[in-house]
């Protein structure tokens, strides 16, 4: 008996902690074996990129496994553990769970799945992208390719989305673009440019695809384009710079592989991207979608707006959104709500009634929080936020092990707050001489 105990408790166990095993239809891939079995394959792949901790993913999990049994011998059906291999999840752009990517003839350039989280709907994707495929294969096309006006001779990727660029094109394309521009200088006769060909072409159209179109890759003969290559001092093939507004050129002295391309544009990207969204807490599903889809989700309750009117809540609120800047790379999300309007969620935080404005980091995958104990500035906030992300500060579990019931609110429209009006009152009949005499 105590070993049957022990196995079911492991089985639960496994089935939380990795949402699938080696009994499911669903392919577990990680870096070790995602270029094997899904680049290098021939056939057509969807991929789930998950979280264990995410209820979207925990929702989604039996559906993809019905899915995957289905498509059996038809179409491969993976999952990505992307909270462990967040190095395989950032190459595809993954920025919420569960992301669904679909790997078709051209496996550098995988589509997003938008359709339902249903097996039907999932299954039926996946039959119209096979049919897209074969009718491909049919009429001739299978991912080729050729690369515009100056075409460089290989026989690599798709280089439709590398931009070239001339003596003539350059400045209007680059200087001042509000756009980050990843430029490869090449020589036609270079050998180490033919073989970063390939990877420069694949990590383009990704790139393109995950920051929509705000890094750019381009690339430049240099044997034709003499101005460009005697501006920027290029000695050496192949030479990539980075060109940012309002900035100098930086060299890039990172790997030559896609995967090593693709980390640093999208590094650039987030580093020039908007900070994320600052969301009031209107309804349950504004806290759940966000909390669900980020490690940590950032909850400030501010001052009544009677206590602050509309200038005080704007000073705080541009506080936390200077604080989402420059944590954005973290993908946290960013809420806050009103003292009051979310008693019960305030209380479930140890905030509840007193000490406004307040501040708690939520994990909602184990459902701890932590509290802010400095000021609200920008200098307590970055404090209690740069200890989180280096794993300190003490945590608490949320109250009751679950985020309370949430009220449906009004949002805040932005101005000062009214007090209630009250009945008017005649006092033409009170005797104000007699108001301030003690009654014997």
């Amino acid at each position: 008996l105590l070993f049957l105990v022990g196995t079911v408790s492991c089985t639960l166990f496994l089935a939380v902690n990795g949402l699938y095993s080696a009994s499911d239809d669903v392919i577990e891939l990680t870096p070790t074996n995602f270029n094997k079995e899904v680049i290098q394959s021939e056939s057509l792949w969807l991929v789930e990129f998950y979280a264990p901790w995410c209820g979207h993913c925990q929702r989604l999990t039996p559906e993809w496994k019905k899915a995957a049994t289905a498509l059996k011998g038809v179409v491969k059906v993976g999952a990505v553990d992307a909270d462990k291999h967040q190095s395989l999840g950032g190459q595809y752009g993954v920025r919420g769970f569960p992301t669904i990517k679909i790997f078709g003839a051209n496996k550098h350039k995988a589509e997003d799945y938008q359709g339902g989280r249903t097996s039907e709907a999932i299954v039926d994707a996946a039959l119209s992208a096979l049919r897209s495929l074969v009718k491909e294969r049919l009429s001739g096309r299978s991912g080729g390719y050729s690369s515009g006006k100056q075409s460089r001779e290989s026989g690599g990727g798709d280089k439709k989305d590398v931009i070239e660029l001339t003596d003539d094109s350059f400045d209007k394309n680059v200087i001042n673009s509000d756009d980050v521009w990843m430029v490869e200088f090449y020589a036609p006769w270079c050998g180490h440019c033919k073989n970063l060909e390939p990877e420069w072409a694949a990590a383009a159209t990704e790139v393109k695809e995950q920051t929509k179109g705000k890094v750019k890759l381009a690339a430049v003969d240099a044997t034709v384009n003499q101005v460009l290559a005697s501006r920027y001092g290029i000695r050496g093939f192949p030479t990539i710079k980075i060109f940012q507004k309002g900035e100098d050129p930086v060299d890039y002295d990172g790997g030559r592989t896609r995967s090593d391309i693709i980390a640093r544009a999208l590094d650039l990207f987030s580093d020039n991207a908007p900070p994320p969204e600052l969301l009031e807490i209107i309804s349950e599903d504004v806290l759940k979608s966000t909390c669900d889809a980020h490690q940590l989700c950032i909850i400030s309750v501010l001052p009544h707006i009677l206590d602050t009117g509309a200038s005080g809540r704007n000073s705080y609120l541009d506080v936390m959104l200077k604080m989402a800047e420059k944590y954005k790379k973290k993908m946290w999300g960013w809420l806050w709500t009103e003292a009051g309007a979310q008693s019960d969620l305030e209380s479930s935080l140890g905030i509840g009634g007193f000490g406004y404005p307040a501040m708690a980091a939520v994990n909602a995958r184990k459902m701890k929080f932590a509290l802010l104990k400095g000021s609200f500035s920008e200098q307590g906030i970055n404090e209690f936020l740069r200890e989180l992300s280096v794993g300190r500060g003490s945590t608490a579990p949320v109250g009751g092990g679950a985020f309370p019931k949430i009220h449906s609110v009004e949002p805040w429209d932005g101005k000062d707050g009214e007090l209630p009006v009250e009945d008017d009152i005649d006092l033409s009949d009170v005797d104000l001489d007699d108001l301030g005499k003690d009654e014997l």
